[in-house]
């Protein structure tokens, strides 16, 4: 069993109730859109982070983090990219790879809109955890907080941070 903490579009804020709320997850994984290497050093010295760099993030991000991130966690195969869509209007980019092959978690940012939803047509859950930092049209700034346990996904919350 482990415990992640999910989210996406800081664009180069820091919140320190971004640890605050990840105290008792194993990992973060960052859905891109990082905006500095000072929020993702924070966050991978907090805890193990995976990721993958936004359209926002320069060159020393896009060293750092993929385009595309699949892995396989608690036997749950993950794939994440930060401008993927959703459930019935994947990005053309990344829905080739969905459809193919696809993993039993997807994971998006970009939008700014917090969504989970599942694909009953690929039996995938899809999670954006919407956008916890400042700049964008949000009026909501959220994170995302779940449980994987033996290939199944438990305990979803959603957190809306003030601000």
């Amino acid at each position: 069993m482990i415990k992640i903490g999910l989210l996406s579009d800081t664009h180069a804020y820091w919140d320190e109730k971004y640890l605050q709320y990840f105290e008792d997850c194993d990992e973060i994984w960052h859905a891109g859109d990082f905006g500095s290497v000072e929020v993702a050093d924070k966050l991978a010295a907090f805890r193990p982070l995976r990721g993958v760099y936004g359209n926002i993030d320069g060159q020393d991000i896009r060293k750092r983090f993929p385009q595309v991130n699949r892995f396989t966690v608690e036997g749950a195969e993950v794939l994440m990219k930060h401008i993927g869509g959703y459930p019935g209007n994947y990005d053309p980019s990344i829905r080739g790879s969905l459809l193919v092959h696809p993993p039993k978690l997807f994971i998006s940012g970009h939008s700014h809109i917090l969504k989970v939803k599942y694909d009953k047509t690929l039996g995938m859950l899809h999670i954006n955890p919407g956008a916890a930092g400042m700049s964008g049209f949000h009026k909501v700034r959220t994170l995302v907080r779940f449980v994987i346990d033996n290939g199944e996904f438990k305990d979803l919350e959603v957190v809306e941070l003030a601000g």
